[in-house]
């Protein structure tokens, strides 16, 4: 019985956080020698999976191992260092009678299987898909980054324009819009002489981005203008704020007492931020939107349309009008998800035929690996088959590494994981006894 409680421990907790844990059960033990109890206990017999699950995770550093799991009885059967195809192979030789194997989309373990398992049904991953187009629009988005601002409203007439002047105006006496003066002077004086940028750098002592951005700018407003406020919890109360600073509440101490009548969580030193600009004789500063970024550009066009809130319905149509490769690109990842919704592979070949001559390079590129892979990412679009068994051991492993603070050899994680997943499921099926 106490073999099997000290065992159990170190599987659980390893080493140092066994021998603490079985030290509180009044069991003094090394680290040492529950990790040498936990080596001794044997690995279940293991058996030949109908379905395999192949994928691999990060040992440490640009280390990585391959884990196997039965995706029917959904538990880890081994793993080791390295991802290469020839181990692969020769573990389904050694165990042959695999009828399916669910991967990514790497060709190691594509050319591993077909090794070592031929007959086997190749199922690409749906998930490994959907994320493979995901970053491919998203480098799209990202070579197409001046384009993203058309995404936001267009400016009214009857903006606060002046406010914006105003602001710039009284930069010029700070600290640094006299600097940011200066060097403009400086900067545009040595290159309207003809000087290349970097001896502009080396004569003033600037980098030579500095030197490239003041030379862009036609003013030197332009390189000191602040960047839009970020939205804050306070946005929706300011205009109570203008209304009674009009009628001559100018105490910011009983200006927050106020809004935290109205609901206001935030901080005092918020509101009296707030309403500097007012003591100042300027406006609020009123908070101006960003462009999206190119992953909030990416993740608009993936997102599907019924789930997309309002303010991206209003946007996302306006971005798609402005940029056509962003357009061709939302046309692609749409006709790709509706294939994966109806389960349906059909329209496959015309889409990654579609895919190559969209002229984008990145959709392209992804075209020439899928096509490669064409029956496999077929199987994937149809079966039911997928790697989310893979990913939610990957996961575990990734906890066993940090209960050993990523110390744990090979021969010892592949030992933890293998048992803890069987100890878990035998105190699952004893947990659903009836008592009697």
């Amino acid at each position: 019985m106490l073999q099997r409680q000290v065992e159990d421990v170190g599987v659980v907790l390893a080493g140092r956080g066994g021998s603490r844990m079985l030290r509180i059960l009044n069991v003094t033990l090394s680290r040492c020698t529950v990790l040498s109890q936990l080596m001794r206990v044997p690995l279940p017999p293991l058996g030949t999976p109908r379905v395999l699950g192949v994928d691999d995770f990060a040992l440490y550093g640009n280390t990585y191992g391959t884990l196997l799991v039965d995706a029917t009885t959904r538990l880890p059967l081994t793993l080791w260092d390295g991802r290469d195809a020839e181990q692969l192979s020769c573990w389904l030789r050694e165990h042959p009678g695999v009828e399916v194997a669910c991967r990514d989309g790497s060709l190691t373990y594509r050319q591993g299987i077909t090794a070592g398992a031929p007959d086997a049904l190749q199922v690409s991953d749906r998930f490994h898909l959907w994320q493979g187009l995901s970053r491919r629009v998203q480098d799209i988005a990202s070579a197409h980054h001046k384009c993203l601002p058309a995404a936001l409203p267009p400016v009214s007439e009857t903006a606060p324009a002046p406010a914006e002047d105003a602001v710039e105006n009284t930069s010029a006496d700070t600290r640094a819009g006299c600097h940011a003066r200066r060097l403009f002077d400086a900067v545009h004086a040595l290159t309207g002489a003809g000087r290349s940028h970097s001896s502009v750098a080396r004569e003033l002592g600037l980098n030579r981005r500095t030197v490239s951005k003041y030379a862009r700018a036609r003013t030197w407003q332009e390189v000191v203008r602040r960047p839009p406020r970020k939205p804050s919890t306070l946005d929706p109360y300011l205009d109570y704020l203008q209304q009674r600073w009009d009628e001559g509440q100018h105490s910011a101490k009983i200006l927050h007492e106020e809004l935290q009548t109205k609901g206001y969580l935030g901080h005092y030193q918020r509101v009296k931020m707030a309403v500097a600009p007012l003591r100042r004789g300027l406006p609020l500063d009123e908070p101006r939107e960003r462009p999206p970024s190119p992953r909030e550009a990416a993740r608009w066009i993936t997102t599907h349309p019924s789930r997309r809130s309002p303010h991206i319905n209003d946007r996302l149509p306006r971005l798609l009008d402005h940029c056509p490769e962003l357009g061709t690109a939302h046309d692609l990842v749409r006709r790709f998800a509706t294939m994966l919704d109806n389960r349906d592979a059909t329209p496959l070949p015309g889409w990654l035929d579609d895919l190559a001559t969209s002229g984008l390079a990145p959709l392209a590129g992804l075209a020439g690996a899928l096509h490669e892979d064409r029956h496999a990412v077929a199987q994937g679009i149809t079966t039911p088959y997928n790697s989310g068994v893979n990913e939610g051991r990957i996961t575990d492993v990734k906890l066993q590494k940090r209960i050993m603070a990523g110390r744990a050899g090979v021969p010892l994680l592949r030992h933890r994981v293998v048992l803890i997943a069987h100890l878990r499921r035998r105190y699952a099926d004893w947990s659903t006894v009836p008592l009697r």
